[in-house]
């Protein structure tokens, strides 16, 4: 690895600074953090030429999940936890001290330089902050699973729910999803994006538990995860693997013939589920005989539910989603109720 491997690294982190400096010079000082989101050890090139160049490693948390990996490294990192006064005079003649603040940080440290800093009665030395490792995207849901961890073992509601009694919560926190998405509001999209992650992350914390009786096995997140990622991967042979995909409909065409191999369903219809909304219900029946190629007339009856059946497969026929068009037509209509009830009121 070079330091080029590691960006935004600090240049100047990454120039030694030893005895040798001249004297006189005020030296710095280098708070090196890192992320508990990243194995210990893990640091970047910039991280390990200052441990290994700087004069002191300092580090006032001796349970600080980094310290073995730096010891086995041979760096000697000293149990200390001086004030700004005492760190500025550790500085005197060039010399380079690294600090490696505990997770909760080293505020009274921090606040007690930048007070130095400011008063202008010190000559300070280069104060300098350089991420030893940094987040990688998707860090965040390490901490969520965790969080997820906790509230199952320790919240008396959250404990006692399972798959059956959380399934209304999935509907209704999909249903806000959507109706986020038609609003077009970011921010209420971001909160109902987390809301159905939270159940997902939720039915696999209860799945681990799992007693395996009965052939109820246990499993976790990263095996939802992990079956996911297969998934893609096998669904997209055009992205990881050797076939040509150029259109939207050649992917489509990919992903139903991988499915078809996979699933080795008997009828089209197999995994369609019917407890969905009746006008998606319709659709989706409709485009899987379409997508058969088979000839199946529609059935006749009396009745709005043969018409709405018709109209459905019209619509889905024409390229138009029913349920996104009659949810449209009735919020439009609610917004005539709310305005005529307003003239009313006025």
């Amino acid at each position: 690895m070079t330091a080029e491997d590691t960006p935004n690294a600090s240049d100047a982190a990454s120039v030694p600074a030893g005895p040798e400096s001249p004297d006189g010079a005020t030296g710095r000082i280098v708070l090196l953090t890192t992320s508990h989101r990243v194995a210990p050890g893990l640091l970047s090139w910039p991280a390990w030429q200052l441990l290994h160049a700087a004069d002191r490693v300092l580090c006032g948390d001796e349970t600080h999940p980094q310290l073995p990996y730096l010891r086995e490294a041979g760096v000697t990192v000293e149990h200390a936890s001086p004030d700004a006064h005492r760190l500025v005079e550790e500085c005197a003649g060039g010399r380079t001290v690294v600090v490696l603040p505990s997770g909760e940080g080293d505020r009274p440290l921090t606040d007690g330089l930048a007070r130095l800093a400011g008063s202008g009665r010190v000559r300070m030395p280069d104060l300098e902050l350089l991420p030893g490792s940094y987040d990688l995207p998707g860090a965040r849901l390490l901490d969520l699973v965790q969080v997820m961890d906790r509230v199952r073992r320790e919240c008396p509601w959250t404990s006692q729910q399972t798959h059956r009694g959380l399934a209304k919560y999935l509907i209704e926190e999909a249903y806000e999803l959507v109706e986020a998405i038609e609003d077009g509001d970011r921010e209420e999209l971001r909160e109902e994006l987390g809301d159905v992650l939270l159940q997902v992350v939720f039915h696999a914390r209860i799945a681990e538990e799992a007693s395996g009786e009965e052939g109820d096995e246990p499993f976790s997140i990263d095996d939802v995860a992990g079956g996911l990622v297969d998934k893609l991967v096998r669904r997209h042979p055009h992205v990881f693997g050797d076939e040509t995909a150029l259109t939207a409909e050649d992917v489509h065409a990919h992903w139903n013939r991988t499915k078809a191999i996979e699933k080795q369903r008997v009828s089209v219809t197999d995994g369609v589920p019917v407890g969905q909304p009746a006008l998606a219900l319709a659709a989706k029946l409709s485009s899987r005989v379409r997508a058969g190629g088979l000839d199946v007339p529609l059935p006749q009856g009396e009745g709005v539910g043969y018409q709405l059946l018709a109209l459905a497969a019209r619509a889905e026929a024409e390229g138009t989603e029913p349920e996104s068009a009659l949810r449209a037509a009735a919020r439009a209509y609610r917004d005539a109720i709310r305005a005529a009830e307003a003239g009313v009121d006025g």
